[in-house]
């Protein structure tokens, strides 16, 4: 029997690995880094990765505890994949256990032994190889060829921007560059993987339906949270023994394991679905600028309106940047965008006259038209004239939401839910009013306005059942809707062959947020859905494609760039802004935040933690109640920290936090690396 330490890391709020005892032989094979342990802790057996191997422990014998079991069956988890981990647990100050255990599938936590058969056959069932004929490549213009010549000829680590507008075929550009580097490692032993990142789930069918389509028996898989947990063991499976050779996800997929990975491409990159808001707060974006670095091999970050931090990395010359000035098609231009001024044309049922008439003409020449209003529900708010009394969620500081169709109010924060009230439950009016306007409502108003208009709402009340975005969305590319009305679910990614038309409702509340950051997502925002219009070249005696933004504030410089179709000068006056006013790129911050169940208490162990440690070069912010103070019944408090050094804000936070575990308190506390939301 052969003796063996293994150092084990654990899904636990610790900074260090347990030590368990190995006994292998009589069947039992030798342990080895990187792969799953079963092991006793505390009254439980939970799953642990093995992150070292010695023969040697401070742990006394009489305390040292066995390993239940190890899943030798599984191929071990290569050494660059445990160095990711470590990464991320030491830049976002988390634990190793924490980073590692959740970024596998649950299956593999569990304590029974594993299929690998079992979970492959399901990835591999007849067709999903989709051994047909490939679909026709399209043929790139110069701009195009010139992005996919650069990525496809990249050596060691390169990360490009994909600078493009809406509609000039950045997807294309990958599937193409996507081609070339796996055909040149088809002679290889190790054949080549490409990952291919997106920000939402509903974006992964229409991209992954034109992936396997244009590869033929090449294996496809997808990890995203929407997956049954076989289904998404059987692909992560596939991705970690070499055999998927293009992996297709949201944020989780950048975490997974690629014994082959030549290439990472990241889809609108701008989009803050990227960073994790849970547990690990992670950037997927950010940690794959590093992963690339790590591998030395080539990245893509692509979007129409990129962050910030990348358009910057671009400006000085970090990322090498690849314009996309056209749209793709030939003759497809991109649309008008207009302002109405609500101050003149007043709006009725939310519509104001000139987006009502757009919207006649586009059903008249049988186009289709969407309505944009990033607010789902039917009003805001409910409200009493009598006494004043508004829908406030008794648990958190936030309205409650009014949801007509399931007769409820509900908080969108808290999940709290209550039948509509007949009356003002404060002085018993009964002319209780809504006030606002959801996606809901203006459906509702709509269907009033153009009865014989075929409408359909997508948001995340009308998609709650699985595959139920999907149908509706395959909906409108059947023809079968003729005015969308959604949120940000349809704002990006889809292709809508017969739109013409896209009215913007209500974006003005942004303009005037306390976020710095308001203003780079609005313009980003309102890019991206003007975008679904005009995608394809104008059929004869068609309309114009044609954005309609309805605003009180015409005159804001915002909208100005929006018209021009400029982020170039938006983007280059809000980086000089963020200079002069010391914001991030320019500066590094981390956010410490605390909950308790008194604002007194979050507050007082801030007070306490802001006064821990001092360094030069590290600005503490004071202390202050979070702008949604309270959440299901626990008050929220923030500090924040800034240095112009990232290397010196990352030295600090390791002491402080040390710090901080010395301060008695009942109050929960995190700290999160680059927050962006503020």
């Amino acid at each position: 029997m052969e003796h063996q330490i293994l150092q084990i890391a654990l899904d636990a709020p610790l900074d260090f690995c347990f030590d368990y005892r190995w006994l292998s032989g009589e069947g039992c094979a030798p342990a080895v880094i990187g792969q799953i342990a079963i092991v006793p802790f505390g009254r439980r057996e939970v799953a642990g990765m093995i992150v070292g191997v010695t023969q040697h422990t401070d742990v006394p014998p009489d305390k040292l505890k066995d390993a239940l079991a190890v899943h030798v069956q599984l191929p071990p988890l290569n050494t660059e994949w445990l160095a990711l981990c470590r990464f991320a647990a030491d830049y976002y100050q988390r634990p190793l256990g924490e980073v590692v255990i959740p970024a596998l599938p649950k299956n593999l936590r569990g304590l029974k032994t594993i299929s690998l058969d079992r979970a492959l056959k399901k990835l591999a069932k007849p067709g999903s190889s989709h051994d047909s004929t490939p679909a026709d490549v399209p043929a790139l213009n110069a701009s195009q060829q010139a992005a996919v010549d650069a990525i496809a000829s990249a050596s060691g680590f390169a990360p490009h921007l994909l600078y493009g507008v809406t509609g000039s075929g950045k997807t294309e550009v990958y599937l193409q560059a996507a081609a070339r580097i796996l055909s040149r490692h088809e002679d290889a032993d190790n054949h080549a993987q490409i990952l291919i990142l997106v920000p939402e789930i509903n974006l992964t069918p229409q991209l992954e339906g034109n992936i396997r389509a244009r590869f033929p028996g090449v294996m496809v898989a997808t990890l995203h949270s929407g997956l049954a947990e076989g289904e998404r063991l059987g692909n992560w499976l596939a991705a970690h023994l070499g055999q998927a050779r293009i992996i297709l996800g949201t944020r989780l997929a950048l975490l997974a394991s690629f014994p082959h990975l030549k290439l990472i491409v990241i889809d609108e990159e701008h989009d803050p679905s990227y960073k994790q808001q849970e547990g690990l707060r992670y950037s997927a974006r950010d940690l794959a600028v590093w992963r690339a670095r790590q591998l030395a091999i080539p990245l893509v970050l692509g979007s129409a309106t990129p962050s910030l931090e990348s358009w910057h990395h671009a400006q000085s010359g970090r990322y090498r940047q690849l314009d996309l000035r056209e749209r793709a098609v030939r003759d497809a231009v991109l649309p008008t965008v207009s302002l109405i001024n609500m101050e003149h044309d007043k709006p009725f049922e939310g519509i104001t006259a000139t987006l009502l008439a757009a919207l006649k003409l586009r059903l008249e020449r049988g186009e289709q038209s969407l309505l944009f209003l990033n607010r789902r529900g039917y009003a805001p708010v409910l409200a009493c004239d009598a006494c004043g009394w508004i829908s406030n969620c008794s648990r958190c500081t936030a309205f409650m939401v009014l949801h007509k169709p399931d007769h409820r109010l509900r908080c969108h924060h808290c999940g709290l839910e209550q039948r509509i009230p007949k009356s003002c439950p404060t002085c018993g009016n009964v002319d209780i009013q809504p006030l606002g306007r959801g996606t809901q409502r203006v459906e509702e108003g709509l269907q009033a306005l153009l009865p014989e208009a075929r409408l359909l709402r997508i948001d995340a009340d009308s998609t709650r059942l699985k595959g139920s975005a999907q149908a509706a969305f395959d909906s409108v590319h059947r023809g079968e809707v003729d005015i969308l009305i959604g949120t940000q679910m349809v704002a990006k990614g889809h292709d809508f062959q017969n739109l013409t038309l896209v009215g913007i409702l209500n974006p003005d509340t942004a303009l005037f947020s306390q976020d710095y950051r308001a203003s780079e997502r609005l313009f980003a925002q309102l890019m991206q859905v003007a975008g679904r219009a005009g995608r394809v070249a104008q059929k004869e005696g068609g309309s114009v494609s044609q954005v309609l933004i309805q605003t009180r504030y015409p005159q804001h410089p915002l909208y100005a760039a929006i018209i021009a179709h400029n982020y170039d000068r938006f983007a280059n006056t809000l980086l000089a802004e963020r200079r002069q006013a010391g914001l991030p790129p320019f500066i590094y911050q981390a956010l410490l935040r605390a909950d308790a169940r008194e604002l007194s208490i979050a507050l007082e162990f801030l007070k306490a933690a802001a006064v821990a440690v001092q360094q030069d070069g590290i600005i503490i912010n004071d202390p202050i109640p979070m702008t949604m103070t309270r959440v299901a019944n626990v008050d929220r408090a923030q500090l924040l920290i800034e240095s112009v050094s990232r290397p010196a804000l990352q030295a600090f936070l390791k002491v402080w936090i040390d710090a901080m575990r010395q301060i008695k308190t009942r109050a929960r506390w995190s700290v999160e690396v680059d927050p962006v939301d503020i």
